[in-house]
């Protein structure tokens, strides 16, 4: 059961984009850049909402590697792809305009593509996915990010955790989207290990002298200091298709670079040669298809539900009640916190706080006395 206090989605969404606003973000991307947070907190995956409004973004702008004005460039256009320049803006506003003319170009012509180079966080991936699921279209996108991952039969931190994600339009309430990591396991998910005194399983990340690490207090040490890495999807080695993983993380790699000649792998640490915050510099790319260009849409999405709705009919293991599609746990976590709101810890109300002060808005919030 929930015993965190919740803040209504009104509350939450006002402050925080008074507070982008604040920090001298555009009122309309400040609207933009909220809305991206408020739908992660809503499906559920705290990871990208509240929980990281303050230390991935406003701390970035007031540490100078970070603008709060986006100046979008765009590079080459035709009538099917692009390449922007986002001048290391904020990622979600650059990742929002990408997206609309990637839709835009997909209903003209089928298919489209736009590459996106110099931004940054660009929040949940799943978001612009279901920009496109929700005209009906299927959206894919990855990003690049800071190293963490290490290559199978490798211990240093090249790739970063690079989602590879796919969204797909169902003739159900809510799309299929796939959106999830290459790598086994997240920073975040470690962090969770060390507060709750467990180890973390051997397999997830992997020591300078190839071992399997699973003290928690001590891998969040070593990721800082290059002593740990994260493992690819399926773990360390080939035993358990670790090499999977390390593919697809390649892959998302190169598209997120190569199409627009952006940065990748240890040019993405943030830091420079003399130890010194920078801009991370990252990629993004996004891919639409048009089913209109293909048997339709309605017939698409009609096919994609009986595909799913069979998937979770088939015979369950035992002890299980139910099978889930990608995508359907988050919406149904919507269903729940749809009148409620995001529930916040105390380290978030903490940070909430902070920004209210050190701006002087007229917020005040439930969890306050």
């Amino acid at each position: 059961m929930e015993t965190r206090p919740y803040v209504s989605w009104e509350l939450i969404g006002s402050f925080i984009k008074d507070a982008f606003i604040g920090y001298g973000v555009p009122e309309r991307d400040a609207e933009i850049c909220a809305e991206v947070l408020m739908e992660s907190d809503r499906r559920g995956i705290e990871s990208h909402g509240c929980n990281r409004f303050k230390p991935i973004y406003i701390d970035r702008i007031i540490a100078g590697i970070q603008k709060p004005v986006t100046e979008l460039e765009i590079i080459k256009e035709t009538p099917t792809t692009a390449v922007i320049d986002a001048h290391d803006g904020m990622g979600m506003v650059a990742s929002h305009k990408a997206m609309e003319m990637a839709i835009e170009k997909a209903k003209k012509f089928g298919l489209s593509m736009i590459a996106v180079r110099n931004s940054t966080h660009y929040g949940i991936a799943g978001y612009w996915a279901t920009m496109a699921t929700k005209e009906g279209m299927i959206g894919i996108t990855g990003t690049n990010a800071r190293p963490s991952i290490a290559p199978t039969f490798g211990v240093e931190n090249m790739l970063g955790t690079n989602p590879l994600t796919i969204g797909l339009p169902t003739d159900e309430e809510f799309p299929f989207v796939l959106d999830c990591a290459t790598s086994i396991t997240q920073r975040g998910k470690i962090e969770y290990y060390a507060r709750s005194g467990k180890d973390t399983p051997a397999g997830m990340v992997i020591g300078n002298d190839g071992s399997a690490l699973t003290d928690s207090d001590q891998i969040l040490v070593d990721l800082t200091t290059g002593k740990a890495a994260l493992a690819p999807l399926g773990g360390i080695g080939e035993e358990l298709a670790g090499y999977k993983g390390y593919g697809y993380a390649t892959v998302v790699e190169v598209l997120s670079a190569a199409l627009q000649a952006g940065s990748y792998l240890k040019m993405l640490t943030g830091i420079d040669e003399n130890g010194n915050k920078r801009p991370y510099h990252l990629g993004h790319f996004f891919l639409v298809i048009d089913p209109e260009a293909f048997v339709g849409r309605e017939e698409f999405k009609k096919i994609c539900g009986d595909i799913l709705r069979a998937l979770r009919a088939s015979k369950k293991a035992p002890g299980q009640e139910r099978i889930y599609t990608a995508g359907e746990k988050e919406y149904l976590v919507w269903l729940e916190r749809k009148d409620k709101g995001v529930p916040v810890n105390k380290g978030v109300q903490a940070d909430l706080v902070a920004v209210r002060d050190a701006l002087k808005l007229p917020y005040v919030f439930p969890f306050e006395g």
